[in-house]
C-alpha cells in the first residue's frame, strides 16, 4: 500500500508536466509555430552548451532553497508564504556582515556571513510563528506582509546607508562561493542545496522529531492528545523554514549576485511555494521540480530567438504545471479516487506477475 501511494505521488507531477507540455505544443501550433522546433530550441538553451548547462543549475539553486523552506513549513501544517522576505533578510544580514567585519577574510568570513543569513532568515520566519501561536493570527497574511517590509528595507539599505557610488546598489561581497565547473557560473551553492535536501528528507521521514512534525501537520488535535507540544513544534517549523530561505538568500548573494540591488530575489518565494506543491512536499521532489523550472527559464530566451515563439509561452506552461499538479493532488487525496487508482495499480501488478 505504501509503495502504491508513493507511485501515485510520483505520477501526479509527471502526468501534470506531460499534459502541460502538450497544451503548450497546441498553443504554439495555434499561433503558427512549430512545437518540435520550439521545444528543440528550449532544450538547446538549457543544455546545448557547457555554459548553458551550468546556468540552468545556477538558476535552480535559489528555487531549491525557497522550495525546501515551503516544504518544511507545510509538512507541519503551517503556511509560510514569507520565504521571499526571509530570503531577502538573509542576504541583507550577509552583505552587512561581509562588508563590515574587518580583520577576517576568506573562508572564515564566508562561513560567518552564511551563518548570519541563516540567523536572519530564522528570526524573520519566527515573527509569523509567534503571532500565530500566541495571538492566533493568520500566518499567510502576516508572512506576506513581512515580505513587503523586508523588500522595502533591503531597498532602503542599497539606496542609502549601504549604497556604493551613484548607483543604487551595495558594494560587492569581498568573498565569493567557489566555482565548481570551469567556464560556467556554477558555484558551490548547488552542493549546499542538495545536501540540505537530503538532510531534510532524512529528518522528515526517518527521525522521531520529523514524525512529530508531520503528525502535527496531519492532525493537530491527535498530536496534542498524544502529548506533542503542538505550538512549540509549529514555532520551530517557522524558524527552520525561515532559516532555509535565509541561507538561500546568502548563497545567492555570494554565489551569483554578489551585491544587493533592485530585483534581488524577486518572485523566488512564491515560486518556491509552487515548486513545493508540485514536488508533493517531498524534499527530493522539490529539487527535481526546481530544476525543471530552471530549465524552462534558461531555455526560454533561446526558444524565442531561435523559433520566434514569445517567452510567455513558457510562463503559460509553467502556470499549467502548477494548476494540473495541485488539482491532481487534490483529486488523488479524495478517498474514492485514491481507491480507484490503487485498484488499477493492483490489477496491473497482478497481470505483470501472471
Amino acid at each position: 500500500m505504501k509503495m502504491k501511494r508513493l507511485l501515485i505521488q510520483i505520477l501526479v507531477p509527471v502526468v501534470s508536466i506531460l499534459i502541460s507540455f502538450l497544451a503548450g505544443a497546441i498553443l504554439i501550433a495555434g499561433i503558427g509555430g512549430n512545437p518540435g522546433e520550439a521545444f528543440s530550441f528550449l532544450l538547446k538553451g538549457a543544455f546545448g552548451t557547457k555554459a548553458n548547462f551550468g546556468e540552468t543549475i545556477v538558476k535552480s539553486v535559489p528555487l531549491i532553497f525557497t522550495g525546501l523552506a515551503a516544504t518544511f513549513a507545510y509538512k507541519c501544517g503551517v503556511f509560510n508564504l514569507g520565504a521571499e522576505g526571509q530570503f531577502a533578510m538573509g542576504a541583507v544580514a550577509s552583505i552587512w556582515v561581509s562588508t563590515s567585519l574587518t580583520g577576517i577574510s576568506g573562508i572564515p568570513l564566508l562561513v560567518i556571513s552564511l551563518i548570519a543569513g541563516v540567523l536572519a532568515g530564522g528570526l524573520w520566519g519566527c515573527i509569523p510563528g509567534i503571532l500565530k501561536i500566541t495571538r492566533g493570527l493568520n500566518e499567510m497574511i502576516v508572512s506576506i506582509m513581512l515580505n513587503y517590509i523586508a523588500i522595502l528595507f533591503m531597498g532602503y539599505l542599497y539606496s542609502s546607508p549601504l549604497r556604493e557610488g551613484s548607483v543604487p546598489q551595495t558594494a560587492a561581497v569581498p568573498v565569493k562561493l567557489p566555482r565548481i565547473m570551469e567556464g560556467t557560473r556554477l558555484h558551490a551553492g548547488i552542493i549546499f542545496a542538495i545536501v540540505l535536501a537530503l538532510l531534510l528528507y532524512y529528518f522528515l521521514f526517518h527521525t522521531a522529531a520529523g514524525f512529530k512534525l508531520r503528525a502535527v501537520g496531519l492532525n493537530q488535535t491527535a498530536a496534542r492528545y498524544n502529548g506533542y507540544s503542538v505550538k512549540k513544534i509549529m514555532l520551530v517549523s517557522f524558524i527552520i523554514s525561515g532559516a532555509i530561505a535565509g541561507l538561500g538568500g546568502s548563497v545567492e548573494l555570494h554565489g551569483t549576485q554578489f551585491r544587493l540591488m533592485a530585483g534581488f530575489g524577486d518572485g523566488y518565494g512564491f515560486d518556491g511555494v509552487a515548486i513545493a506543491l508540485i514536488g508533493q512536499l517531498n524534499p527530493i521532489g522539490t529539487v527535481l521540480v526546481a530544476y525543471l523550472f530552471a530549465v524552462l527559464r534558461t531555455g526560454a530566451t533561446t526558444m524565442q530567438a531561435g523559433s520566434g515563439m514569445p517567452t510567455s509561452v513558457i510562463d503559460i506552461i509553467q502556470a499549467l504545471i502548477i494548476v494540473f499538479a495541485v488539482a491532481g493532488s487534490a483529486l488523488t487525496n479524495l478517498p474514492k479516487i485514491r481507491q480507484v487508482l490503487t485498484n488499477m495499480l493492483s490489477k496491473k501488478a497482478q497481470e505483470g506477475k501472471a
